[in-house]
């Protein structure tokens, strides 16, 4: 598995949008793990003040508890 998480930029103006002060972006942030192959794995959408590796196991954990 890769793991990444991407900051984007948004226009909604809503409770839902955060602020990353390493890229200055207000706005979103998506997590997400492939495999070698490529093909999403798991896919988390959250603040962008969430750090990437809070976001990252936040995305493991329901991965693992839909498999349950």
């Amino acid at each position: 598995m890769i793991v990444d998480a991407q900051s984007v930029k948004t226009t909604d103006l809503t409770k839902n949008s955060g602020y990353d002060g390493g890229k200055k972006i207000s706005g979103i942030k998506r997590h997400m793990a492939v495999d070698i192959n490529g093909l999403p794995q798991a896919v988390l959408v959250t603040r962008a003040n969430v750090s990437d590796r809070s976001g990252a196991l936040a995305m493991f954990i329901s991965l693992a508890s839909q498999n349950l």
